[in-house]
């Protein structure tokens, strides 16, 4: 069981992990050992409810393909264990990243004071630029 949140967890069977070789520079222990970890969870098969799954499928994240699958490649350690560890911690933060309701915005309009301020403020900026033109003898 994975814990997203309090109210929100994942069943092991909704996550895929495999290990494969990891990328990049690393001498002789890169080519013999599988450290890196890839991930796919599968958004519409997961244990979700409807309005976050829509939310996940609806974010702009690159790692969303179109079938609705989530890819991550974790490799930033050397071992499999801390990779897997790394690949559930940003799985986790991609959901209650997407998942977070925002507050609706309250419509308000400027104050007088502050829209005298502006023109004020643009006037003062016209006589400014006025003064650079040519001089006239």
């Amino acid at each position: 069981m994975i814990f997203i949140s309090h109210t929100m967890r994942l069943s092991d069977s909704d996550v895929d992990m495999h290990a494969i070789r990891a990328q990049g520079a690393g001498g002789q222990n890169v080519n013999k050992v599988a450290s890196a970890i890839h991930l796919r969870f599968d958004i519409h098969a997961s244990s979700l409810s409807e309005e976050h799954k829509q939310r996940l499928l609806n974010s702009k994240d690159s790692r969303v393909t179109k079938d609705g699958i989530f890819v991550l490649k974790a490799q930033q350690y050397r071992t499999q264990e801390r990779n897997k560890i790394d690949a559930l911690e940003r799985l986790k933060a991609f959901i209650l990243q997407s998942t977070k309701t925002l507050p609706t915005r309250k419509l308000t309009k400027p104050s007088k004071s502050a829209k005298r301020k502006r023109v004020d403020q643009k006037t003062q900026r016209g006589k400014i630029k006025a003064l650079r033109g040519k001089v006239d003898f």
